[in-house]
């Protein structure tokens, strides 16, 4: 498969690019632990059919010591026995914040109370800004059909 645009050539699109990427930074101090953040984009990812981000993600978790095992259950994590109540939450509130189109109320009280439950507020307002910039990245890939597979952890920066 071939892109239809080149996201990182592209002027307009690269600087987008560099203000989101600029954005994610702020998430890292919020409190959402690291490895949390790489699940959640990893299931926004899946649902989303974004191969690029799914194949960045998982690389990029592995690299920092996640198992397998956690990974390759992501997208059936509420069957799985591999996390904790925390991670639920998350991955509850980012595919009910992914989904948002398929559900006419949006996120439910419900989610948003279970993450409440392990989340102070600074780390939920992380997880919201994850959740909404991973589907930012996850469109434009989409979108431009940016092949997947030849991601190499670090080749960012």
């Amino acid at each position: 498969m071939e892109a239809r645009l080149n996201l990182f050539e592209n002027a307009v699109a690269g600087k987008f690019l560099k203000y989101i990427v600029s954005a994610d930074k702020a998430v890292h101090g919020s409190g959402v632990p690291a490895a949390t953040q790489e699940l959640v984009k990893l299931r926004a990812s899946q649902i989303n059919g974004c191969g690029y981000c799914t194949d960045m993600h998982y690389k990029d978790a592995i690299a920092a010591g996640e198992e397998p095992t956690r990974l390759n259950l992501v997208a059936a994590w509420r069957e799985a026995t591999v996390f904790t109540d925390a991670e639920r939450a998350a991955l509850e509130l980012a595919e009910q914040g992914t989904r948002i189109a398929d559900a006419a109320g949006g996120v439910t009280d419900e989610a948003w109370q279970a993450a409440a439950k392990h989340y102070d507020e600074d780390a939920l307002a992380g997880l919201v800004a994850l959740i909404a910039l991973i589907n930012t990245f996850n469109r434009m890939n989409v979108i431009t059909r940016q092949p997947a597979g030849d991601y190499q952890v670090g080749m960012f920066g």
